[in-house]
């Protein structure tokens, strides 16, 4: 068996899985649960999922992965059984054997009526060096079940007959996240678990498919239930491609389906559906959730009283930072980062999430010091643990037609600006961010963004102001000091149908960090990319494409979209247009004048509201 640690212990012992607790007074703990130093014969695991049975039971599987950290390896099934809520585990089990094949994606369903556990999955060939299956994959689904409370389980049966058609021929998965049972209205009892699929016609892959799976007879008989399908185009371009679904009973009764979104020209890494009829179909098509900060990575849900939580990794580059953040209002809306619930900031991935009694719930996850692939956690905590919810934050005019007003974190202090009033930013959590309209992404628009600076700051990064997404391969669109290379760089990264992402970027010579007010500029437009600051101008050639596609998308001023640099000193007057703004009126004193062409513009004078 293997003890449970506090938080106290985990912060004292090296090399242990570090976690942040979010407040005093609510309860957090948790363990590796497995790892390959400590279960012999695997060089890796992952892939969790995890479930409560009708005895009480936590039941954790995951993929043991026999000869590397490849997905289309040698892969087992393989589960630890709880029987005192997730502090102690038994040795590992293995359900399914991969005898030299890949048998992963568990799936795991508890008909509570009979107790009986449902265990959907996916074969394929297994490869002997650590690359992904071929296209197109052989991928089959199979499922087994358990009478005895996990202790075992029948022979897999091939369900290829019943929820594998013609038409889904390459790519097909399972889950993989636990499924549910429906508790409300007519469908009451049913299980439903989630696939994504692709088609593959002959020479390409031509379409994405996501789709419910359900049973009305206990698992003895499957559908497929709600599809959604997206095109892929010639070009390999496509809107769609939701996958790896995780499944929630909302409080009317109705599923919300939350999935990963992998490359599609949307905005956003996390997508969801909703199906009102117990799974048969879906209300509208899957849609993304520009303003949900994730990577593309696999998340969980968990309805807690009338309150959704949602696991997954909050940087919106990679895959680190495992958090919790919450839905009151049945999934239309989520907490923001900065009101989610930091579990570590270590590197992290895959996740599930199980109810395990009372206030308290489990989270299994990937993680690891240097990679998310080190180990398999799980943790437990009450919901007292998490962040309360919390009132509006304060907010400033967005004076652009059409707008909602700003929020402003933090609390940045008021100051003299170039134009009436500006925010001063301590550089620590200071910060203003936009809500999300359909208004604000740029894409491949020429544009001007434009502000009003003072600093003096001699080290680290200084976000001034940041659009779009993060990292070298998302759109993005930034404005920010570099004080220790003695500079001022404005950057956009682009996409253009299916081309890798291009990057350009236009550099300053000296940091204007004198304390002084100065005005800085970036355009985009007949075929350059221009930085202005005081009158003086450096550009380089535009790279062609969308500055915001296919990315979580923000709008902040003074902090890094991925919230790990924040601006010292006073901004004011921040504005973007959707063209590209001349010389003269560049060189223009500032006015209150607003024209069609603006975007965004945020005069910064004076806060309000807030809790």
């Amino acid at each position: 068996m293997t003890a449970a640690l506090s938080i106290a212990a985990l912060v004292a012992l090296p090399g242990t899985a570090r976690a942040e607790p979010a407040v005093a007074g609510g309860e957090f703990e948790q363990q590796v649960l497995f790892k390959a130093s400590q279960d012999p014969g695997y060089a890796c695991f992952r892939i969790p999922s995890v479930v409560r049975t009708t005895e009480g039971t936590l039941l954790a599987f995951a993929e043991g992965r026999v000869l590397n950290c490849g997905d289309a390896a040698d892969i087992d099934i393989v589960v630890k059984r709880s029987t005192d809520g997730g502090r102690t585990w038994s040795p590992l089990q293995v359900v399914n054997e991969g005898n030299g094949d890949t048998h992963g994606n568990p799936t795991p369903v508890v008909d509570r009526e009979t107790g009986r556990i449902v265990l959907a999955e996916t074969y394929n060939t297994g490869r002997t060096d650590s690359a992904g299956c071929s296209v197109p994959c052989d991928r089959t689904p199979h499922l087994q079940y358990s009478d005895d409370d996990g202790l075992s389980w029948s022979r897999p049966r091939d369900l290829s007959d019943e929820i594998l058609p013609a038409n889904w021929n390459s790519w097909y998965a399972t889950g993989p996240v636990h499924g549910i049972q429906l508790t409300r209205g007519r469908h009451a009892g049913r299980l439903v678990f989630a696939v994504n699929t692709e088609t593959w016609d002959g020479s390409r892959v031509t379409a994405n498919n996501a789709a419910l799976i359900t049973s009305d007879d206990g698992g003895d008989h499957w559908d497929i239930g709600a599809t959604d399908s997206w095109p892929i185009a010639a070009d390999g371009t496509f809107r769609q491609k939701p996958s790896e679904m995780t499944l929630t009973e909302r409080t009317d009764g109705s599923i919300l389906v939350s999935g990963r979104e992998q490359d599609g020209t949307d905005l956003g890494h996390r997508t969801q559906a909703v199906s009102g009829d117990g799974g048969d179909s879906f209300l509208s098509p899957f849609r993304d959730v520009p303003d949900l900060y994730a990577p593309q990575v696999q998340g969980s849900t968990l309805r807690v009283g009338d309150r959704i939580l949602l696991s997954c990794p909050a940087d919106p580059d990679r895959r680190r930072t495992m958090a919790i953040r919450s839905s009151y209002d049945g999934g239309r809306t989520w907490d923001s980062v900065d009101r989610g619930t930091v579990v570590t900031t270590d590197w992290s991935g895959y996740s599930d999430l199980v109810r395990v009694d009372g206030d308290t719930v489990g989270l299994m996850y990937e993680g690891g010091a240097v990679d998310a692939r080190d180990e398999i956690r799980f943790a437990r905590f009450t919901e007292d643990w998490l962040r309360a919810r919390r009132g509006p934050d304060p907010t400033t005019a967005d004076l652009a037609p059409l707008t909602r007003r700003a929020a402003v974190l933090g609390g940045p202090g008021e100051t003299p600006g170039v134009l009436g009033g500006a925010l001063e930013f301590d550089g620590t959590d200071d910060a203003v961010r936009l809500p999300y309209q359909n208004r604000l992404p740029l894409g491949t628009k020429d544009f001007t963004a434009s502000l009003w600076f003072r600093y003096t700051a001699t080290s680290g990064e200084q976000p001034l102001l940041w659009m779009g997404g993060i990292g070298t391969s998302q759109p993005q669109v930034w404005l920010r000091g570099e004080p220790a290379s003695d500079r001022i760089t404005g950057l956009i990264t682009t996409r253009n149908g299916a081309s890798p992402p291009a990057t350009a970027f236009v550099r300053t010579t000296g940091a204007f960090n004198d304390g002084r007010w100065h005005h800085l500029a970036l355009r985009r437009g007949g075929g350059q990319l221009t930085l202005f600051l005081d009158g003086a101008t450096v550009s380089t050639a535009d790279v062609p494409g969308s500055v915001s596609r296919n990315s979580p998308f923000g709008v902040h001023i003074g902090q890094r979209m991925d919230s790990r640099a924040y601006f010292t000193g006073a901004i004011d007057e921040v504005r973007v247009h959707d063209r590209a703004l001349s010389d003269e009126e560049l060189a223009a004193p500032p006015s209150r004048k607003v024209t069609r062409d603006t975007v965004l513009w945020l005069p910064l004078d004076r806060v309000s509201g807030g809790h």
